[in-house]
């Protein structure tokens, strides 16, 4: 079972180091328009994000640390923020299934 998890952990660490790739794509991120962007693509913004786009501003806009706009500390930012969004949600997971687990 040991080998499971460490190849697991293995390919995650890979996906994680790869994912600076998205930085070579031309045009904007499918999905991630604020409303000035959207209003742009399709004419109008809708009621419902209108009234919620203000309550959640990203800790790191654009995965960027501001004032460093080198394509190097953009990678090692997408890097960074892989790293803790693998390490958050296992530390969840690890945690709810111990819990489902003894039940």
């Amino acid at each position: 079972m040991e080998r499971v998890y460490r190849n697991f952990a293995i390919g995650l660490l890979i996906l994680a180091v790869l994912a600076p790739i998205g930085l070579l794509a031309v045009g904007d991120t499918f999905g991630e328009w604020g409303p000035n962007e959207l209003k742009g693509k399709i004419g109008f913004v809708p009621q419902g994000l209108e009234k919620l786009s203000g309550i959640w501003n990203a800790p790191l806009p654009d995965y960027g640390i501001p004032g460093d706009e080198s394509q190097t500390g953009k990678a090692g930012t997408y890097i960074l923020t892989a790293v803790i969004g693998i390490v958050l949600c296992s530390g969840i997971l690890f945690f709810v299934g111990k819990k489902v687990a003894k039940d």
